[in-house]
């Protein structure tokens, strides 16, 4: 039972193979539920942290207006966003902050596919290892064996994406608008991977928010399917 209920706190990040590996090791004693239902209410589970955390990132503002993975200036470059607002020009720093977050957005939007194959790709052992981890312990794991992968993948997407949301022209005004100023140290920061590293950041904590409102809230299950599987956990 202890198994059973472990097990249905971690399923929002099992892939459809290993969801019917995992539900084919259980013993059959689940009442009135069948294992196609359970297997449903997995997959559900699933979509639904997809849907609600990850695609929502991808919309307008979904970096720029969220407090918890806006993407803040490099220290690098706060310098240059206090020099250009000390000489008036705090609307080219400010669309500078905008366009870097809108190049994150859209570059979660192109990515998100390989996320997705990422955390199918998750094996049975791998999940066995770590049911018995915190409200986290999945979205650790994630990040753990992943980021390298995704970095690849997501590095030339946010290239394009600075490209394709015109922030490329807008920060490289920005440098060279800093750079003629006398007296100041020039920089030439590398932002494709520092908005790289924050997007991929941005996507892992809204996995994590996910993930803890799915094991400990019962009002995340919001289908009578979900309400029924996720039944099973509560009376531990």
């Amino acid at each position: 039972m202890k198994k059973l209920i472990l097990l249905f706190a971690f399923i929002p990040f099992l892939g459809c193979a290993e969801m019917q590996q995992v539900i084919q090791q259980l013993p059959q004693t689940q009442g009135v539920l069948s294992q196609t239902e359970i297997a449903s209410g997995l997959k559900e589970a699933l979509n639904k942290g997809i849907d609600k955390q990850v695609v929502k990132l991808t919309n307008v503002d979904g970096f720029y207006k969220n407090e918890m993975v806006k993407i803040l200036l490099p220290e690098e470059l706060k310098k240059v966003d206090k020099t250009l607002r000390d000489i008036g020009m705090s609307k080219l720093a400010d669309e500078g902050l905008k366009v870097m977050n809108r190049a994150a957005e859209d570059a979660v939007k192109e990515a998100t596919p390989i996320f997705v194959d990422a955390v199918k790709g998750m094996s049975f052992n791998d999940a066995k290892n770590i049911l018995l981890g915190d409200d986290r312990s999945a979205t650790t794991y994630l990040q753990n064996t992943t980021t390298s992968a995704l970095y690849t993948k997501f590095s030339p997407v946010i290239k394009n994406s600075y490209a394709k949301v015109g922030a490329d022209k807008v920060w490289s005004q920005i440098i060279t608008k800093y750079n003629s100023i006398p007296l100041v140290k020039k920089v030439n920061p590398d932002l494709t991977d520092y908005t790289t590293n924050k997007a991929m950041e941005g996507v892992f904590k809204m996995i994590a928010v996910e993930e803890k409102d799915i094991r400990n809230n019962l009002a995340a299950r919001t289908s009578d399917l979900l309400k029924r599987v996720f039944a099973l956990q509560d009376g531990k």
